[in-house]
């Protein structure tokens, strides 16, 4: 018993350490250590205990200095406020925390900062190759500055690098520069200038604050290699125009301007665009043109002479040189005249044939009309001007053709297939027919194409047709039957004309590959159930009628869909049967003898086996005819009709 309180009083102390070491008094800041401030944020200290329910704090500088921060206490916690931070901010801050006899304490170091802009880059002047230039790097509004470096890059390459160590005698913000000269090289354009500053915020940073400014070098260069282009030529024709372009190389881009070189050597101001044009030129507007770039480093010059010269007239023949005319159109042909004011004109044929038209001056205009065009009228036509003691001829070309209609497609007979039929492609009033071409095609294919000579000494009219036969099959019928005419017209100049036909093939098939059957046998006994069926192949269109054939006259049988089902046959059931199916293009004809037994005597008639196999029978035959009647729906496209059934008959 005293072996076990000993036992129970150990275990008691250790739990009591345990729960005394959990609940000691404990004080935290943060941020940890130290902190690093810009000069105008808004940063907070939080100091905070555990172990202690309602302590009671203070804050304070490690030298004693005014905190310059505003101080919330709440519970367990405690927070300095610096807002704004000033350099009155940059100390040690220490916090106190009691906790009835416990007192904790801890500190965090605030370092302070400057550094709110990125540097500027400033430039003595404009950059002009081979003149040198300073370029300073300015930062504003920096502290610490003994701890700033600042670079300057041109491209890759370092051109200066500084630091400024100099003791600080007072806290305050300062503003660095650093100043490069360099003298600018053409290939410095598109160069970037690069001034970068870094600030090492603690004596310990190894990463500092980095700002930069990025300039691109444009360096200025006077006017140079001034260059003028002339549309269409430096020499024109009184009354024509020019348009001449100007340009030159420079940096900034030069101003350019144009100006005349007058008799005395100064220059008439003309314009001041890249671009100048002149219009309705005379001849004292030759002479020399002077275009020159300036900006404000320099100026470059170039020159040009523009000589105009008398104006020749120019007579144009319309719609020409060749026109392609159909016989009974009204044609007009038009000779103008530019650059003479009065001009005198005269038509004729290049083979002197007289002129069947009519010709109608009009000031500078001629026209000769042809109306109706015949074949009298088919010439080269020369048209003839004078102009003072000048003479100028143009000629046109009339070419005469006629195609008033589609071609027109004629089959012998109707398509059946496997029997021929000839196709007649006709193409009426047609000339020239030696330049005619008809092809008759068949879907894609090209069934046959011909071509036609014509007497060279006579000019008519005429009618010209492709005439071939084929043998259409059942794998035509949709297919589209195509006759396509075209007639060349001229030699070169003109797309042929074209014109075409269509038709659409049906081909028809007589009836063919009829099946005649009884079922279950063409032998039967009195009293069976026999089904006589007649089918045809896949032809659509097609009647079916079943008779039976007799000396006094064939009887008709209704039937469904080609099948007659005759139940207990009789004696006089026997006979030949017969199968006809039609459809407009032809017949065919099937028969069959079906053979009807007489049965024995009532006995035999009436025996258990012949009572099962009856019986059997009766449910049997029905279902082969039910079988047989749907087979014939689904695959069969003949049709019965009564009414074609009962014409027959009579």
């Amino acid at each position: 018993m005293p072996r076990k309180m000993v036992v129970i009083f150990g275990a008691s102390n250790i739990l009591w350490m345990v729960f005394a070491v959990s609940q000691a008094f404990k004080i935290e800041v943060f941020p940890e250590s130290e902190i690093v401030a810009q000069i105008g944020a808004s940063v907070s200290l939080v100091c905070s205990t555990t172990g202690c329910e309602s302590p009671s704090f203070s804050w304070r500088t490690q030298i004693d200095s005014p905190l310059n921060a505003k101080v919330r206490n709440e519970g367990t916690k405690s927070t300095l406020i610096m807002d704004p931070v000033s350099f009155g901010n940059e100390h040690s801050y220490l916090c106190t925390a009691t906790c009835e006899s416990q007192k904790a304490e801890n500190g965090v170091k605030v370092h302070i900062y400057s550094f709110p802009k990125d540097p500027e880059i400033n430039l003595s002047g404009p950059l002009e190759i081979g003149k040198p230039v300073t370029v300073t790097c300015l930062v504003s509004d920096v502290y610490p500055f003994d701890r700033l470096e600042i670079y300057l890059s041109k491209g890759d390459h370092v051109l200066k690098m500084e630091d400024f160590i100099e003791p600080m005698e007072k806290k305050s913000l300062e503003t660095k520069s650093l100043k490069v000269t360099f003298t600018p090289t053409n290939e410095d354009t598109g160069k970037a200038l690069v001034c970068q500053a870094k600030l090492y915020i603690t004596e310990i940073d190894d990463e500092p604050q980095k700002r930069e400014t990025t300039r691109k070098l444009q360096v200025n260069t006077s006017p140079k290699n001034t260059v003028i282009s002339v549309n269409p030529s430096t020499r024109l024709q009184e009354g024509g125009s020019v348009t001449m372009t100007c340009t030159s190389e420079g940096l900034p881009a030069p101003q350019i301007s144009w100006s005349k070189k007058l008799d005395n050597g100064s220059l008439q101001y003309l314009s001041g665009n890249a671009t100048l044009t002149l219009i309705a030129m005379r001849m004292e507007d030759s002479g020399i043109y002077v275009c020159e770039g300036v900006n404000l480093f320099g100026k470059n010059g170039k020159e040009v002479e523009l000589i105009v010269e008398e104006k020749l007239f120019t007579v144009e023949i319309s719609p020409g040189p060749q026109i392609a005319a159909q016989i009974g159109d009204s044609v007009v042909l038009t000779c103008g005249v530019t650059g003479c004011k009065s001009p005198s004109f005269a038509w004729r044929t290049q083979t002197d044939s007289p002129l069947s038209g009519k010709v109608r001056n009009e000031g500078t205009t001629s026209m000769l009309i042809l109306s109706p065009v015949s074949f009298e009228d088919e010439h080269s036509y020369l048209c003839t001007v004078t102009c003072g003691h000048k003479k100028q001829e143009k000629r046109i070309r009339v070419d005469l053709y006629s195609f008033p209609r589609d071609p027109e497609i004629e089959m012998s007979s109707l398509l059946v297939s496997g029997n021929p039929v000839n196709i007649s492609c006709k193409v009426p009033n047609v000339y020239p027919s030696d330049q005619l071409e008809i092809e008759l095609l068949k879907g894609e294919s090209v069934m046959k194409t011909e071509t036609f000579l014509m007497d060279v000494h006579k000019k008519s009219l005429e009618n010209k047709s492709l005439e071939m036969t084929f043998i259409p099959t059942t794998e035509d019928t949709g297919k589209v039957l195509v006759c396509q005419a075209k007639l060349h017209i001229g030699e070169t100049e003109f797309e042929p004309k074209q014109r075409q036909s269509t038709q659409t093939l049906h081909v028809k098939v007589a009836p063919k590959d009829i099946q005649l059957m009884a079922f279950p046998s063409e032998s039967v006994k009195e009293g069976d159930t026999v089904i006589i069926s007649c089918t045809c192949g896949n032809v659509p269109q097609t009647w079916i009628i079943l008779k039976k054939k007799a000396e006094t006259g064939d009887t008709v049988l209704k039937s469904t869909d080609g099948a007659y089902t005759i139940h207990k046959a009789q004696l006089e059931d026997a006979g030949v049967y017969e199968c006809e199916s039609k459809n407009e293009i032809g017949l065919q004809l099937r028969s069959i003898t079906l053979d009807v037994k007489g049965r024995g005597n009532s006995k035999d008639y009436f025996s258990p086996e012949l009572l099962v196999l009856y019986c059997a029978s009766s449910l049997i035959i029905p279902a082969i005819g039910m079988i047989i009647y749907f087979a014939r729906k689904a695959n069969m496209k003949g049709s019965y009709s009564l009414v074609e059934a009962q014409k027959s008959k009579v």
